[in-house]
């Protein structure tokens, strides 16, 4: 078989899930996207043989878990946690047993859609413009606390709509 076509399944296959992840524990778009592209170049870069999807999909996981502890290691910036193995088992909780974690995305786009037309501008404000908190209580004429407590109740939100629906499951 040709070795290329190998490495372009692979690629289809597993790059969306290996961004969610690093997308998940706390990469910017652009470094999620960096980080996926150095995932791949790594794990082809050596005989790769896959065994199963699940075993692909863990190790192509931590592959792009070490890159980005090295980067931050270079940039000597601090990493949220250093715990792999608590970290898989959350992303496993979360994303389950699809590999590109859009049954995950899905999910988190129901529940989003759920929220308050306010609550939804705060969050997008925040995590997609990265605006401070000033930035997000004037755009909604609140003060600063009442646009962290908005957030966080929004979140709360988010976190208990996504249980419920993975409890159902």
């Amino acid at each position: 078989m040709d070795p290329s076509l190998d490495a372009s399944a692979l690629i289809s296959e597993h790059q969306a899930g290996v961004w969610r992840y690093l997308r998940a524990i706390g990469c910017d778009q652009s470094l999620a996207d960096d980080l996926t592209q150095e995932t791949f170049f790594a794990v082809l870069r050596r005989p790769f043989v896959q065994v199963n999807a699940n075993a692909t999909t863990s190790y192509l996981r931590r592959v792009a878990y070490h890159l980005l502890v090295s980067y931050r290691r270079r940039q000597k910036k601090m990493m949220v946690t250093s715990d792999l193995d608590q970290l898989d088992c959350q992303w496993l909780r979360w994303a389950g047993a699809d590999s590109n974690g859009s049954d995950l995305s899905d999910r988190l786009s129901d529940c989003f859609g759920r929220l308050t037309e306010r609550a939804q501008r705060s969050l997008k404000l925040r995590f997609t413009e990265s605006a401070s908190r000033e930035t997000i209580a004037k755009e909604l004429g609140i003060t600063e606390h009442g646009a962290k407590n908005l957030m966080q109740r929004a979140k709360a939100q988010l976190k208990q709509c996504l249980d419920e629906k993975l409890n159902r499951e």
